[in-house]
């Protein structure tokens, strides 16, 4: 693992330190993208991964949680059978552009140094934290067959795709929450495009996926830069596993 991230290492030392690091947290129950930094790549996460994120997310009228998703428990259930796809498509337009959001009790947030849900997890009380601007780019209804609808989402940093449907079901006087959902692009990163099936998991394989990601880290002078001052430590790669917790993990090596 370390020569593969191009650290360098003494062969006299039994112990030996390597930073790794994520590029934004992803929730525990979804699935899609996550960009991991390994050695100086953790430094360069915050540049690479500054734009825009996507996201398809399936979610269920009637039903609220706890988690604002399907791992919580059902705190609240509301008829339905009012809601017409029309009356989803017009709610969705309130939700685009610079809006204020008020970010789920189960987030990685954190309280006097420890995460909200940590604190929610062991029965503390924890209040809400105040809404906060964030923005969303496009936001579209892609499926709608009551009681489940499928949105796509262009958003930027910071923003909660749970707290989205369940500000959706209150505006249409019921209530909605989260079944699936997948991060489908981060930064210049897609699922699409960039990840690696699990069944090429091969050297060959690997090393051609190398060559085509690595060319998205950095403009042109800035990746000659760091090769000069860090030569053999520059490699990008993106691997697709069907493990539930994080179905793809692209990789970053530096």
């Amino acid at each position: 693992l370390f020569a593969e991230a191009g650290v360098q290492t003494n062969g006299k030392k039994r112990n030996q330190v390597l930073k790794i690091g994520h590029g934004g947290t992803l929730d525990s129950a979804a699935t899609g993208v996550l960009v991991v930094g390994i050695g100086k790549g953790t430094k360069m996460l915050g540049t690479m991964l500054s734009g825009s994120k996507k996201y398809t997310a399936i979610g269920m009228l009637g039903k609220a949680t706890d988690t604002l998703d399907a791992t919580g428990k059902v705190t609240e259930e509301k008829p339905y059978d009012q809601v017409t796809k029309g009356d989803l498509e017009n709610v969705l337009q309130k939700f685009t552009g610079d809006i204020m959001q008020v970010p789920p009790l189960y987030s990685a947030l954190k309280k006097d140094g420890e995460r909200l849900s940590t604190l929610m997890k062991r029965g503390e009380a924890v209040e809400a934290k105040p809404a906060r601007p964030v923005r969303v780019y496009s936001l579209s209804l892609q499926q709608f067959q009551p009681p489940l609808f499928t949105l796509d989402v262009e958003c930027g940093g910071g923003f909660y795709v749970r707290s989205l449907v369940n500000d959706i079901g209150k505006e249409l006087s019921t209530c909605a929450t989260v079944q699936e959902l997948t991060r489908t692009k981060q930064g210049p990163f897609t699922l699409e495009e960039h990840a690696l099936q699990e069944d090429k998991w091969t050297i060959d394989e690997i090393a051609q996926s190398l060559e085509h990601c690595t060319a998205l880290l950095l403009g042109e002078p800035a990746r000659k830069k760091l090769k000069t001052e860090h030569p053999g430590e520059t490699a990008v790669i993106v691997l697709q596993s069907n493990v539930p917790r994080m179905q793809c993990m692209k990789v970053l090596l530096f």
